[in-house]
């Protein structure tokens, strides 16, 4: 089970940043996501893969841990919002700028070359 959380969270984590260093914005933000998706399956595995375990147990035996489940909920309630703001600010840049790519340039502006 434990590898199954490890492969899974580093091609989220390799997918994520692939997407994040692409030129336009939609990438960007679908990366983004993708990195929060892999942190938040590392913060939940950090708290001990547990199978059939209760969630408190009288302090004694085996016993789930709640914190990183607690930790994950509010990261996706966080992250969902951070999204939607990322979404936004993506739509407005299109529109002020004329197209989506990252580096900010208007259309009929020149691109600076660099030596």
């Amino acid at each position: 089970m434990e590898s199954l959380y490890a492969i899974t969270t580093g091609i989220l984590s390799a997918s994520g940043l692939y997407l994040t260093l692409r030129g336009r914005t939609f990438p960007v933000v679908v990366g983004l996501t993708l990195l929060s998706y892999a942190v938040n399956l590392f913060l939940f595995s950090m708290g001990g893969l547990t199978t059939n375990g209760a969630v408190i147990l009288n302090g004694e035996g085996h016993y789930a841990d709640p914190l990183p489940q607690a930790l994950v909920l509010t990261a996706i309630v966080i992250g969902f919002a951070m999204t939607a703001f990322v979404v936004i600010l993506a739509m407005r840049a299109r529109g002020d700028l004329g197209n989506d790519h990252v580096d900010g340039r208007k259309l009929d502006e020149p691109r600076e070359e660099r030596g």
